[in-house]
């Protein structure tokens, strides 16, 4: 399963050590499950720039260097997306256009978000929005 984990959703990953993000993000890493992480440069340098907040990194217990870490091993197993086409504006902020925009430019299988509500849009163009929950099931349900 091709998904562009949104912002949220990674920042999620790092503070829960529970959760269906950091599971989600673990299966990527670790390459199982079936599933393909797709990443654009626009979309790691938001990642980069909301999970270096000194909010989540206290509560994730992390440095900035720790998140570099991650974000690298993320963009060496992601797969990257050329974006060809911006699809902007679209959604209503403009921050998740770029979540957008790597997804539909990847042909991805959908979105990882826990705001479905303003992804509502992506379904015009084929894309399931999923929250963290829902994705794992989906790739529990294909292993």
């Amino acid at each position: 399963m091709r998904l562009v984990l949104d912002t949220a959703t990674m920042v999620a990953a790092i503070r829960s050590d529970t959760g269906a993000s950091r599971w989600l993000l673990r299966s990527a890493l670790e390459r199982r499950r079936g599933l393909t992480l797709l990443v654009s440069v626009p979309l790691l340098i938001e990642y980069e720039a909301v999970m270096t907040r000194a909010e989540h990194l206290k509560a994730a217990g992390l440095s900035a260097a720790d998140v570099e870490v991650l974000l690298d091993a993320v963009a060496a197993v992601a797969e990257p997306v050329r974006l060809a086409y911006l699809w902007r504006p679209t959604l209503p902020d403009a921050d998740d256009d770029m979540v957008l925009e790597a997804a539909v430019n990847g042909r991805a299988d959908g979105i990882v978000t826990f705001n479905r509500r303003d992804f509502g849009r992506s379904e015009r163009f084929g894309m399931a929005v999923l929250a963290p929950g829902e994705a794992v099931m989906r790739l529990e349900k294909r292993s």
